[in-house]
């Protein structure tokens, strides 16, 4: 399986192109939001020679979904999203010019309702669909077992963790997650998250503080 990360969007965001030797593709997390993002994403999809099938959120944030329906139009991909997420999902715009924001977003319908399915697959590739609530309520993680790649979106960061303090955001839920279904993946297991860089299982477990804390028991979570 191939992995190419854009950073898109004011808010930073990872947006994650999948590939494997069948060409087809999906894009987890599509944060492009101006044309010029727009034509970074789509040439290099042109350049490979790749058919894109799905758009994959991890959540529904406002900045993971800004190319949705930019992408949706242009290939005719299904869009797939836990309907948990489904408030974040319609207030996008509201949450856009909330942040400050000057970005026409429209967001698609949900067509694939990640509660109701146990994997995404494209070409010869298949990921797993953890739950991994906590920043949001509809929160889900991408786990590649045979490369041993999981896609956290905001639930695990490299030495960090997603926000819980915005609505649907629950702390005790997010560490929960993270304890009971990312954890347990294996030391060697890499995290692409939703923003900033890569890290494993491992790292995390040693260095990041809110993972450590509750890892020791210090905290009642």
């Amino acid at each position: 399986m191939n992995i190419v990360k854009f950073v898109f969007n004011p808010i930073q965001e990872n947006t994650y192109l999948l590939w494997d030797e069948s060409r087809e593709c999906i894009i987890i997390d599509a944060g492009n939001a101006s044309a010029a993002e727009n034509s970074r994403l789509t040439d290099f999809i042109s350049e490979y020679d790749l058919k894109p099938v799905f758009v994959v959120n991890t959540h529904g944030h406002f900045d993971h979904l800004l190319g949705v329906n930019y992408l949706k139009q242009r290939y005719g991909v299904k869009f797939a999203l836990s309907s948990k997420d489904e408030y974040l999902r319609s207030m996008a715009k509201a949450s856009c010019a909330m942040f400050g924001l000057d970005i026409d977003i429209e967001v698609p319908q949900i067509d694939i309702d990640l509660d109701t399915v146990e994997c995404i697959s494209f070409g010869n590739t298949e990921l797993k669909v953890i739950k991994t609530p906590g920043h949001t309520p509809g929160g889900v993680s991408l786990y590649e077992p045979i490369s041993g790649h999981i896609f956290t979106g905001d639930t695990l960061f490299r030495e960090s963790i997603g926000r819980t303090d915005l609505p649907g955001g629950d702390y005790s839920s997010l560490i929960n997650s993270i304890l009971k279904n990312l954890i347990p993946l294996g030391d060697n297991t890499i995290i692409y998250p939703g923003h900033s860089d890569k890290s494993t299982i491992g790292h995390e477990s040693l260095y990041n503080p809110f993972v450590v804390e509750a890892l020791n028991g210090e905290i009642n979570y």
